[in-house]
This record gives C-alpha cells, sequence and structure tokens, in this order.
C-alpha cells in the first residue's frame, strides 16, 4: 500500500534522499507532500522548509487566506499573525508594525522585501507611501519571520522579516478580472494574466483605484493649543483625517530557462497627509508617491558539482513629492512674522520632495559538497543615493520659532547657498558577506550557524550572528532554540538633516542592534489539530532617539541614547473541527521596558488576542468571521493621558462560485459592531493630538472576480 502511494513521486523521492538538486517546483512539491499540508517558508534559510522546522518564529499567509478574511488593505492581513500588531502614524498615516513590543515613531526596525528585495527608503528607513493600499489579488504568500534577521538580510531586520511574494505565471494560469467597491467612495478593478506555455513565462498584473478614505475625527490638534495661545480661530478640528489616495499597480514577472526578470510600479497619486505633516489637520494637501522597482536574477541549479549559484541586480526608484504643505493653516499665528514684516496669508508652508535611487547586486551560492552540510554563500554590494531634494517654504526658524524669510512671508526656495535646504543630496554604498551552514549533526537535530559582516560608507561596519537547534523532539512535536543579532542602520534624516532645530541630524550616529534569544515549540496534538508556542527575550541598544539639546532654543539632535529589553510569549492553533469547519488564532504577550526611564516603552499592546472561523457550506460557499481584540496599551514615559483603550473588531466575509460558471462574489464587512478603535499618539503628537487616532468604523464591501 505504502508502495502504491509513494509510486508516481518515487524518481523525485530517491533525488531528494540522494542529495542531487531538484527543480524548485518539483522540490517545494515534494516537500509539501511530505509535510502533510503544512506551508513553506524561504526567509528563514533562504531555501522553502516547513514551517514547524525552520530555524526561525515564522508565519506564512497565503492567498486563500487573504480571500477568505476580505481583506482590503495589507496592514489588515498583517494583523492576523501572531505578535504583529499594525498601528498607524498621523504623519501621512503610514502604517507601523509593532513586532514584539517594538514600535517607535518612524517603524525602521522591521524588513519588508518584495520578492526577496528590500523595500526600505534610506530617506525615513521606512516603507515610505508605498505600503497604502499595497494590492492583495496578485500576492501569492506573505512570509513573516519574528525575531533577527540581519544574519542572512542585513539592515533593519530587527524585530522581524515580511516577504511579499507575488504570483507567478503558473499560479496565475490565465486570466483574471476583478472589481470591488465600498464604503469611503471605494472602488477598484484589476486583471492579472499568466501563461506558463511559451518559451517565456509571462505574468502581468494592472490595478486602478481609488478610495476618499474614512472620515475619523479628530478633536483637537496642534493648531487647537496655538488658537489658545495667540486668540485665533484657524483650526480645523474638530476635523476628518486626510487619508484618500488614487492606486496605479502594476507589474510584470518574465522567466525564461535560467533568467528571470521583474519589474512593478507603484504610484500613489493624491495622497493625504493623515492628522497633517505638524499634527494641524491638513484636508487639501495631497501628496505624489511614485516607485519604480526592477530586478533580473540569474540562477543555475546545477552551476557545478554540488553547486547552485544565483546572481541578482536590482534597482529601485523613490519619488515623493508634494503640493504645498501646509504645516498650520492660513489664520495661524505662525509663522511669526518679522519685524516691521506682515504674517502669512496660507499659513505656514512647505512644498518638500526627494528622489532616492537604489541599486543592489548580490552573488548566493548553496554548497552540499559536505556530507551532511548545506553551506551558503553570498556577498554583494548596494548604492542608495538620495541624489536630488528640493524645498520652498515660507518660513524658517530663529532659534526653535517659526518665523517667516521674509517680511512679506512668502515663499522661497531652499538651496544650499541660502542654507533653507532641509536635507542635502547624499549617497550611500555598502558591502556585505555572509556564510551559513545546516548541519544535521544528529538523528532529529538540526544545527543552523550563520554570520554576516556589512560594512558602509557612512558609518563603519557592523557583523551579526545567528545560531538556531531544531531538534524533532517526537514524531509530533518539534523544539526550537535560537539567538540572534541584528541592526539597524542610521537614515539619512537622522544623519543629515539641516535648518530643522526640532530634529537635526548627526553624522556620528552607529547602528542600533539588537541580541534575541527564543525557544519555540511546534505540537501536533491531533490529527486535527495543530498548536505552537515561542517564548522570546530580547536587548536593543544603540536606539535613535531625538534628543534635547543643552540649550533650549537649538531643538532636538538624533543620538543613540536608548536601551531597551523586553519578553514575551506567542500561542497559535489550527483546528479542523469537522470536514468542513476549522478554527485558527493566535495570542501574544509581551513586556518591554525603557532603560532610560525603567517604566513601560509604552504604545504596543501587551495583550493581542485573533480569532477566525472558516465555514465552507453547500456546494462553492464559504463564510469566515474572524475578531481582533487589541488590549492593555500603556502610554510612554512621562504621558500622562489615561491608559489607551482597549478594542475589538468583528469581520465577516461571506464568498461564492456559485453564481455562474467562471465567477465569483465576494461580500465583506469589516468592523461589524461598528467598535470605536484608536491608536495612539506619541512624541509631541501625544500633546498635539491628545485623543489620539481613529480607525475606521463600521464598513461595506463587495468583490467580483471574473475568470476565463
Amino acid at each position: 500500500m505504502v508502495m502504491k502511494l509513494l509510486h508516481p513521486r518515487l524518481p523525485l523521492l530517491w533525488l531528494a534522499l540522494a542529495g542531487l538538486p531538484l527543480p524548485a517546483t518539483a522540490e517545494d512539491s515534494l516537500l509539501l507532500m511530505l509535510s502533510g499540508d503544512e506551508q513553506l517558508v524561504s526567509i528563514a534559510t533562504g531555501s522553502p522548509q516547513p514551517v514547524s522546522k525552520a530555524p526561525s518564529v515564522a508565519t506564512v499567509i497565503t492567498a486563500e487566506d487573504i480571500k477568505a478574511t476580505g481583506a482590503t488593505d495589507l496592514s489588515e492581513v498583517l494583523e492576523t499573525v501572531p505578535g504583529l500588531h499594525v498601528s498607524r502614524s498621523g504623519f501621512l498615516w503610514k502604517p507601523l508594525y509593532s513586532i514584539r513590543g517594538i514600535l517607535t515613531e518612524v517603524n525602521p526596525e522591521v524588513l519588508v522585501m518584495l520578492n526577496g528585495i528590500p523595500m526600505t527608503n534610506g530617506y525615513y528607513g521606512d516603507r515610505g507611501r508605498l505600503m497604502g493600499g499595497f494590492p492583495l489579488e496578485h500576492i501569492s504568500r506573505i512570509e513573516v519571520i519574528r525575531g533577527p534577521g540581519s544574519a542572512l538580510y542585513g539592515a533593519e531586520a530587527v524585530s522581524g522579516v515580511i516577504n511579499i511574494v507575488t504570483k507567478t505565471a503558473e499560479e496565475i494560469d490565465g486570466t483574471e478580472a476583478g472589481l470591488r467597491a465600498g464604503s469611503f467612495d471605494t472602488y477598484d478593478g484589476w486583471i492579472q494574466y499568466g501563461n506558463n506555455g511559451g518559451e517565456v513565462a509571462v505574468a502581468a498584473y494592472l490595478r486602478l483605484g481609488h478610495t476618499d478614505g474614512f472620515h475619523g475625527t479628530v478633536a483637537a490638534d496642534a493648531q487647537t493649543a496655538l488658537d489658545g495661545a495667540f486668540g485665533t480661530h484657524a483650526s480645523n478640528a474638530p476635523g476628518p483625517v486626510n487619508v484618500g489616495y488614487d492606486s496605479i499597480d502594476a507589474r510584470l514577472d518574465l522567466s525564461h530557462e535560467k533568467w528571470r526578470f521583474r519589474a512593478g510600479y507603484i504610484g500613489r497619486p493624491n495622497l493625504g497627509v493623515g492628522a497633517g505633516v505638524a499634527d494641524a489637520l491638513d484636508p487639501l494637501t495631497k501628496g505624489d508617491a511614485h516607485y519604480t522597482n526592477a530586478d533580473l536574477t540569474w540562477h543555475d541549479a546545477k552551476f557545478a558539482q554540488d553547486w547552485d549559484v544565483s546572481f541578482q541586480a536590482s534597482y529601485y526608484d523613490i519619488a515623493d513629492t508634494n503640493t504645498d504643505v501646509t504645516l498650520f493653516p492660513a489664520g495661524s499665528a505662525l509663522p511669526l512674522p518679522l519685524p516691521g514684516g506682515k504674517g502669512s496669508t496660507i499659513g505656514m508652508v512647505g512644498r518638500p520632495h526627494d528622489w532616492e535611487q537604489q541599486e543592489r547586486f548580490g552573488l548566493s551560492g548553496l554548497y552540499t559538497g559536505l556530507e551532511r552540510h548545506k553551506l551558503r554563500l553570498g556577498s554583494g554590494y548596494n548604492v542608495d543615493d538620495v541624489y536630488k531634494t528640493t524645498e520652498s517654504k515660507n518660513f524658517t526658524f530663529a532659534g526653535n520659532l517659526p518665523v517667516c524669510i521674509n517680511l512679506d512671508c512668502s515663499m522661497v526656495t531652499s538651496t544650499q547657498a541660502n542654507g533653507l535646504l532641509f536635507l542635502s543630496p547624499h549617497l550611500r554604498h555598502s558591502y556585505y558577506a555572509y556564510a551559513q551552514d545546516e548541519w544535521p549533526f544528529a538523528p532529529d537535530w538540526t544545527l543552523t550557524a550563520g554570520v554576516r559582516h556589512d560594512r558602509y560608507s557612512d558609518f563603519g561596519g557592523t557583523t551579526n550572528p545567528r545560531l538556531a537547534v531544531v531538534w524533532d523532539t517526537a514524531y509530533n512535536l518539534t523544539s526550537k532554540l535560537m539567538f540572534g543579532r541584528a541592526f539597524r542602520a542610521p537614515t539619512f534624516v537622522e544623519l543629515y538633516t539641516l535648518n530643522n532645530p526640532t530634529s537635526l541630524g548627526n553624522p556620528n550616529l552607529r547602528p542600533e542592534t539588537i541580541n534575541t534569544t527564543e525557544l519555540a515549540f511546534s505540537w501536533q496534538a491531533k490529527p486535527n489539530l495543530k498548536t505552537g508556542l515561542s517564548l522570546f527575550r530580547y536587548q536593543m541598544k544603540n536606539v535613535i532617539r531625538w534628543i534635547a539639546n543643552a540649550n533650549p532654543t537649538s531643538g532636538n539632535t538624533a543620538q543613540n541614547a536608548g536601551n531597551q529589553h523586553g519578553n514575551g510569549l506567542e500561542l497559535e492553533f489550527a483546528w479542523d473541527a469537522a470536514a468542513d469547519v476549522r478554527l485558527s488564532g493566535n495570542y501574544a504577550y509581551q513586556h518591554s521596558i525603557d532603560e532610560n526611564t525603567n517604566q513601560d516603552a509604552g504604545l504596543a499592546p501587551h495583550h493581542h488576542a485573533y480569532l477566525r472561523t472558516d465555514w465552507r457550506f453547500g456546494m462553492g460557499w464559504s463564510l469566515s468571521g474572524q475578531v481582533n481584540w487589541v488590549a492593555d496599551r500603556s502610554r510612554q514615559a512621562g504621558d500622562t493621558r489615561p491608559k489607551i483603550a482597549d478594542y475589538m473588531t468583528a469581520d465577516l466575509t461571506l464568498r461564492t462560485t456559485q453564481l455562474r460558471k467562471d465567477w465569483e462574489l465576494a461580500l465583506s464587512v469589516r468592523n461589524l459592531f461598528n467598535a470605536n478603535a484608536r491608536e495612539p499618539t506619541s512624541g509631541s503628537s501625544a500633546i498635539n493630538i491628545p485623543n489620539d487616532l481613529p480607525l475606521p468604523g463600521r464598513s461595506l464591501y463587495v468583490e467580483l472576480r471574473y475568470r476565463l
């Protein structure tokens, strides 16, 4: 009977046992067969492995998971990952990914990759505005590792790594078109095509969309306080946040034999500024962000005896431009008029633009010539060039007070010559090399050890090791003990900002570092019940913060002034309660201490729970419901406001393929019970926007897909 079951795959099985290289698709299929329905994760080591066996704490979200939840935004998808909470910044409404309690104002401690290539901008160290409404229909899977990843991926992989993998020609296999419409005047349409039958495999995707964004109310803002101090009446608060945008997304994937070319474009015209650039509501300003990327990969699984070799070159272009950005509205007392001059009739206004290019070149090889070892070696060279910055504004600073530049308070173009430019162009280049060994040193035991060294042109070098032992403790239990170090590179803003006393750069900054120890268990309690438990402890050093200078009129300067430590746990399960019913969920607890104040680091939830139910009924019908609970969020030290309110949201999605052949219809309601959910403001925003940031209330969406 066993031989009969294995017979169709015996050639592949013998190849695998003999250690011979397999085509990637065949190897993945074999691994899936041997691991049951468990998902594979690649970013833990660079090779696909079952999640339970990988030397990292990992989660894989499939395209089917995304459809089932009815998510319309990447943030909604990531919120389902254990230990990962998505908060919001009032500044441009950027998503903030808090993993294991590590949450900072700009959130550069999480590495986000698209098909294995970092999407970090060197300017702020975050993902810019591209994560706003990132399209989901073209995603094959999302891989997430919680914990450090710098031993393989370098900078920013401090608290975790998120890799978005797009669909291949084989996965699309034809043409699919879709439309979605819903609350907040939201509508978008997409089409994707995949053909794997010719000499060149082709996958293509195009989406156009628009949303006005929800109109959550901010009761008081920074201008509210200025109105009280100066007797003015300029504030737009109470008023709605400005979070609408248009979206243009296009991707192309071509592969032929050993070569693969991918290119993409993300456009976000008419993108709102959230709660305002200076925490004063700005209903009119719209940004315009454009991101273009391309990569070329050559991969030879049989480059030489025992060698699998890959070379990759990639390019990433970032352009963030704006209309006139109103920091404080017309009628505000700011900027203050010069002696003998007149105040501004348009408010405090600036028009900053920045352009950035990144080039990356990497060579990696997997060597299997040593008995029972898989040795991965790699090296590369990266260039990050903020090649152009421009700005026009009607204000400058006298000490830390904003004043008009000239007597009539008109707009002036900032240049290096007149000393008003906020950031001059800068170029950074870096080199790296890494080595990793996977060694099954005893029956049921595997040791993964690795180290990577990065050397930067502006702050020097950093070395980051990893060590993991995976033990197949029993036929249904896997245990892991892991240690890793990671780093976050100082950003261009932190290093080189000028003429802004609220945040002056410091070219002497060193990278942030973290050491993390983890203990994890994966237990197949029953054939229909999988559970997981992970315990962690971390220590962060040299955290970059904006520190007040000795002279109170000279503002703040970036300093390696912070240390933080934390610990916690994550529980997760998936239970097939019946043939057509699955329950899954997770719970995370974390406790993080800011060592400067010896108080809770604040902002991130101490308790976060998620529960999902999937029910397939009838022929082609499914109903999925999910509940998300965010609780026990402390304020940062010195913030005397009441504790941040807990919230619980519920979503429901009904999907069917029974209307007509090749058609699929879905109805989804988000925040079903219209919970009053809010995310905390921090830093100066804690004073300027005291009532925190609102999240969307109840919203409805209908989606229609047609497959040729």
